[in-house]
Formats: C-alpha cells, structure tokens, sequence
C-alpha cells in the first residue's frame, strides 16, 4: 500500500461522477517517491516520501 513514511500519508476514497451524476467508487492515491534520506542518526536510508514532504524540506535528501 502507497503511504508515506514521514508524514502517514495514504489512499483516500472517494467517487467519481459522472455526467449523469452516477457516483462509482474510486481512489485518491498520494504521490509517494523511493528517496534516499538521511535518517536522525545520521544513517543513509531509502523511505517511501510523498511528494509535499520533500518540497517543504521535512527529508533531507543523501546525494
């Protein structure tokens, strides 16, 4: 299952619509990266990130 490791983020549920308003059940998935990451300890890691958690700095990223 797609979810990220920092920040617990995972599939929401919701329904597409139709034109003729008929409602089907279907998934909103996050945007989760394989990322190499920097843990507190200073180890080099690879977590599942979402896309927002890299952008707002939360994972410092190992070159």
């Amino acid at each position: 299952m797609a979810m990220c490791e920092i920040c617990g983020k995972k599939r929401q549920t919701g329904c597409r619509v139709s034109h003729a308003n008929n409602k089907t059940k279907r998934a909103f998935m996050p945007n989760i990266q394989r990322v190499r990451v920097k843990d507190e300890n200073g180890a080099i890691r690879r977590k599942y990130v979402c896309t927002r958690c890299l952008k707002s700095d939360k994972v410092i990223k190992a070159v």
